[in-house]
C-alpha cells in the first residue's frame, strides 16, 4: 500500500503572498493563477478573494498579459497569428481581449516574418521537386500559424519555391 504524501493547504493569507510573487516574476492569466491557487489546496471562494486582491493590487492585469504574451510569441518565437491566437485561447483569455493584443502586430512587420521564414526554411529544405518544395513550405509555414492566403501572396510575390 502506497501512502500518498501532500503538502498541507496554504492559508489564504500566505497564499496571497506567494501567489504575488508568482505573478512578480513574469506576467500570468488568470486561469494559470487560479490553477496554481488550488494546487495550493486553496478553496473556490478562497482562491476568488486572492484572484480578486490580485486584480486590484495590479499583480494580475488579463489585458496586459495577451499583449506581452502576443509580443513575445510574434518577435520572438516568430508564431502567426492564428497559432498564438490558439495559445491564448488555451489561457482562456476573452475574445475581445485576444483580437485587440493581435491587432497590435504591424501588417507590414507581419509580412516580413512570414518572409524571413519562408526563406530560412527554404534554404535548409532538401527536397529537389519544385511542388514538393512549395508543398513543405507552406506546411510549415502553416504550421507556425500564419494564414494560408498571406502565405500564398508572400511566396508568389517573392518567387519562393
Amino acid at each position: 500500500m502506497e501512502k500518498e504524501y501532500s503538502k498541507p493547504a496554504l492559508d489564504k493569507r500566505s497564499a496571497l503572498v506567494k501567489a504575488e510573487s508568482y505573478c512578480a516574476y513574469q506576467e500570468r492569466a488568470q486561469q494559470e493563477v487560479r490553477n496554481k491557487l488550488y494546487d495550493w489546496g486553496l478553496r473556490t471562494d478562497e482562491v476568488e478573494e486572492v484572484i480578486t486582491e490580485l486584480i486590484l493590487n495590479n499583480f494580475l492585469n488579463e489585458e496586459r498579459f495577451a499583449m506581452n504574451y502576443v509580443s513575445g510569441k510574434f518577435n520572438i518565437k516568430k508564431w502567426g497569428k492564428i497559432k498564438i491566437k490558439q495559445g491564448l485561447k488555451l489561457k482562456k483569455i476573452p475574445e475581445k481581449m485576444i483580437l485587440k493584443a493581435l491587432n497590435t502586430i504591424d501588417y507590414d512587420d507581419y509580412l516580413k516574418t512570414i518572409l524571413a521564414t519562408a526563406e530560412k526554411k527554404s534554404a535548409v529544405l532538401t527536397e529537389k521537386d519544385a511542388y514538393k518544395r512549395k508543398y513543405k513550405l507552406i506546411t510549415y509555414l502553416m504550421g507556425k500559424g500564419f494564414e494560408n492566403n498571406l502565405i500564398s501572396e508572400v511566396l508568389n510575390d517573392n518567387n519562393l519555391r
